[in-house]
């Protein structure tokens, strides 16, 4: 009886761990450049798989714009355009990514993502802005951190000193949560003033989005308050269903 008792209790926990397992979200990391590719890119995917190990999400990665299809598509609870550029969806896989955020899918845009597919209007609403330009070289500025209670932003100082490529944007949608701002008066070749957000997030068309420009430099990807900002991005986007 003992040895059967046994067998039972460990085919019941067998049984429930894959249940666990299974139940765990998927996230797919896309990364493909058509234009300027950042030397970031495979310190973000490696950041964001350790991220996903730590925090209870799976992670797959592509450049092959062919995972966009309704059937690949729906596997992954969060899609993160990591550094992207370029058009890089033909208009048969653009309906399908706008297919998978109306079903109540994710979206993560990772620095260049707002550089990519600038004319296709629905990803510049997704995104929430698109880019236009940056100072030359990446210089170090500060970001002032305007929401101190979501995750994203949270842990972050109120002053934020950071080095990075400070994008500047245009066509931004109005009804987005800005998470911080630029402080232009702290570096040279910001044009939007006062008020230039760099990281949002947004319900959109029926699913979830967040942005950040931030992220080019690879040393990004090792600075544990910036992989704390784009978990809080990852797992807003993941969403609780």
């Amino acid at each position: 009886m003992s040895k059967i008792f046994t067998l039972l209790l460990f085919l019941t926990l067998g049984f429930s761990m894959a249940c666990v397992a299974k139940s765990r979200p998927k996230v797919l990391i896309f990364s493909k450049t058509l234009r300027y590719y950042h030397e970031s890119i495979p310190n973000g995917i490696q950041a964001i798989m350790k991220l996903g190990k730590a925090n209870g999400f799976d992670v797959d990665t592509t450049k092959d714009a062919g995972f966009f299809t309704d059937k690949t598509l729906k596997k992954y609870a969060a899609v993160i355009w990591l550094s992207t550029t370029g058009d890089v969806l033909n208009a048969t896989q653009q309906e399908a990514f706008e297919r998978y955020i109306r079903a109540g899918g994710g979206y993560v845009g990772i620095h260049s993502a707002s550089a990519s597919e600038k004319e296709w209007p629905w990803f510049g609403q997704l995104t929430g802005a698109v880019f236009v330009n940056h100072p030359p070289d990446p210089v170090p500025g500060v970001v002032q951190v305007t929401n101190r209670k979501d995750p994203s932003t949270a842990h972050l100082p109120e002053r934020w000193a950071w080095k990075d490529e400070w994008y500047n944007f245009n066509k931004r949608v109005s009804n987005v949560e800005v998470l911080f701002l630029a402080d232009e008066k702290s570096f040279e070749g910001g044009t939007e003033g006062e008020y230039h957000p760099l990281a949002w997030k947004h319900a959109f068309d029926g699913g979830r989005a967040f942005y950040t420009a931030l992220g080019h430099l690879a040393t990004a990807y090792d600075d544990p308050l910036f992989q704390k900002h784009i978990l809080g991005g990852i797992q807003y986007a993941i969403g609780q269903k």
